[in-house]
């Protein structure tokens, strides 16, 4: 009878040692993953610092890149408003010599009235055409509808001849500079003839 109770108490302790074993194989093959799983993270990881430390490093020179490319940026804005007129200035040199030498003709006592015209009339070209090539344009707005946009009304007269609300004369001539108003030109205008004649 011990016998027996001996056999049927070791099967239960049998099973359970098998049961333990694989549960503890199964544990060494978890933590095997787990290792494995671990490594690999740690090498992801790695990986990601690298890149980060590869991108931070690029965004740093893209910084450096776009501070150097502002500050020539401002240099070469402050050259351009610094220089801009040069070359308008250096075409009007040669209409400055040509008064110069004109005025310096008047003061002689032989002038020629008739050249110092001329001569005026030349150097007046001369300034017109410098204008012209720099897109400055004059306004001389004689027989033409009054337009308020580029025309100031100093006067208005009578004109039984002339529609109302034309520019009959001009006063002073104004001025555009591609296409936008310097200086508006200074106009008498038309106005309708007041009858003589009183009821």
């Amino acid at each position: 009878m011990n016998d027996v109770n001996k056999e049927t108490a070791a099967e239960p302790q049998g099973e359970a040692a098998d049961t333990f074993e694989e549960a503890l194989q199964e544990i060494e093959v978890d933590a095997v993953e787990i290792e494995q799983d671990v490594d690999e993270l740690n090498r992801l990881f790695a990986d990601a610092c690298v890149r980060a430390d590869e991108t931070h490093d690029k965004l740093m020179r893209a910084h450096a890149e776009m501070e150097n490319l502002k500050r020539r940026h401002a240099q070469e804005l402050e050259k351009t408003h610094k220089f801009a007129l040069e070359k308008f200035v250096s075409e009007l040199l040669g209409v400055r010599d040509s008064l110069e030498l004109g005025f310096a003709a008047a003061q002689e006592a032989s002038a020629d009235v008739a050249k110092l015209r001329e001569g005026t009339e030349l150097t007046l070209k001369m300034l017109a055409d410098v204008m012209g090539k720099f897109g400055v344009e004059q306004i001389d707005p004689v027989g033409q509808p009054f337009d308020p946009e580029y025309h100031q009304a100093m006067a208005t007269v009578p004109c039984a001849d002339v529609e109302p609300n034309a520019v009959v004369d001009v006063i002073q001539k104004g001025y555009t500079l591609n296409g936008r108003l310097v200086r508006p030109a200074l106009v008498a205008v038309s106005k309708a003839a007041e009858d003589g004649g009183g009821a």
